[in-house]
Parts: structure tokens; sequence; C-alpha cells
């Protein structure tokens, strides 16, 4: 099994708020992966008194231990009973109501000697790769199907689309929106690996169109995911204006994590 990580902040001086981990139980018949990106809260606050990188902190620490230690409990479920002791961590210090809590989109897969389980929540992705070399995106493509117009201010999407039916989800202070994830089950045999992305290493593919997402997981695997995160800061460094992000991007440099695992 081969497995690598790469989680850069956009930022030198501002904190990264991305989370990633790969736990390897020791009984060495499996493993999970764990990406997170935080959601940045607008200038007008989050009724917290933690910051985002506090919440995914935690939320992919509970992540990381219950998907390795609960290997029968289902992801959703396993991502519902995180999301419940990060929300008691601070429910007595803050406003867990509030629209813009810290939250954060989620990948989760978890290998078997016979399954791969895996789940995706808002905007991140997990490419599937299987043994004749087809990639399989799996997306949950709620945030995208919604008309730019829709999310033209903060205020609308948090009153009208944020964890609301016809919007889109993410992990922030319920635990039932783990139901809303997208998951499956998969053959083991039917997996050669998987490369896990935060929206920011996905520019590669969503937003500067240099490949689709077979041709982004050949690049992570032949030149690993240090090649695809250092691709897009030259794209991203190249197009400093935006003219040619085809479907815009909010920041110039996004924190960036690309996990890959070869089972």
């Amino acid at each position: 099994m081969r497995t690598e990580l790469v989680c850069e902040p956009g930022l030198a001086d501002h904190p990264n708020e991305d989370f990633a981990s790969v736990g390897l139980p020791a009984s060495g018949q499996g493993g999970a992966l764990v990406v997170l990106d935080g959601v940045t809260p607008p200038r007008s606050g989050t009724g917290c008194l933690h910051s985002v990188p506090w919440f995914t902190a935690r939320l992919g620490g509970a992540l990381t231990e219950l998907t390795v230690s609960l290997p029968d409990v289902p992801l959703a479920d396993v991502l519902s009973r995180a999301i419940a002791r990060t929300s008691a961590a601070h429910v007595e210090t803050c406003d867990l109501s509030h629209p813009r809590t810290p939250q954060a989109t989620v990948v989760l897969a978890r290998w078997s000697p016979s399954t791969v389980e895996y789940l995706v929540l808002s905007d991140s992705a997990l490419l599937v790769e299987a043994p004749d070399g087809s990639v399989t995106a799996v997306l949950d493509d709620r945030l995208a199907r919604l008309p730019r117009s829709a999310l033209a201010t903060d205020a609308l999407v948090d009153a009208r689309l944020r964890n609301r039916e016809g919007g889109f989800f993410t992990a922030a202070a319920d635990p039932a929106v783990a139901a809303r994830a997208v998951t499956g089950t998969l053959p083991r045999a039917g997996v050669r690996g998987m490369v896990a992305l935060t929206d920011g290493a996905a520019r590669w593919v969503e937003t500067f169109r240099e490949g689709g997402w077979a041709d982004c997981l050949t690049l992570v695997r032949k030149e690993g995911a240090r090649s695809l995160v250092d691709r897009v800061r030259e794209l991203e460094r190249a197009d400093a204006a935006g003219s040619r992000s085809f479907l815009g991007r909010g920041k110039t440099h996004d924190d960036a994590t690309v996990v890959y695992a070869e089972l």
C-alpha cells in the first residue's frame, strides 16, 4: 500500500483551514482517509468563539478516530457521531444555530480486505480508480448545480441555501446533515487507488480545465500529490486576474489538500 498527503495553506500568513489524515489500523487489515475543507467565514462573524481551524481539527480528529475504531459503523453514522462530539465541545459557549457557525466539506473513505466505503459532503471530491485504469469522480454536486446568481451574496446563501433543502449541505453543528452525504460501497477488488481533493486542489480540473478527473488522478499517481498542488499554484500566479477561471474563484490562492491511497 502507498499513501501520500499534501495539505498546504493558500497564504503563508493565513491559517490552513483544511484538514487531512490517513489512518492505518495496527491490524494491517485496512485503512481510512479523511479530508475536510473548512468554510472561510465572512467578516460579519459566525456566532462562535472558535476559529475554523479549531473546528476542522476537532471534527477531523474525531473522524480519524471513529473511522478506524468503529469499522462496522457506516460512514454516515461515523460523521453524525463526529459532528455531535464536536458540537458538544462548544455548545455552551457558542451560538451553534448561527448559519455561519464553523463548518466544513467532508470526504471519507475506508477500506477493508473486502470493501471500500466512501462519503462525500459538499464540494470536495473523491476520485476512484479501477484496476483497468478507469476513473470515477464521486461528487456532491448540489452547490455546483445552483445558479451563479443564487450565490451573489453571503446573506442570500445563508438565509436560503446553506444547509437547507433545495440548497447545499456542509458539516456544521447538526449531526442529521450526515444523512445528506453521497455514500456508497465498492468491492475492494474493484479499486486500485483513490485521490481525495479539496476544491483548492481540484481547481486544476474545475477552474483551469487543464484536464479531466482521470488525468488528475493519473498525474497524482505518476508525479505525486505535491506536483498537483504546485501546478495549481503556478496556474493561480499566472492568472492572478482570474481571466482563465471559467467558473470563477473567490480567492487567488486557496488552501489545497490532496490525499492519495494506492490499494
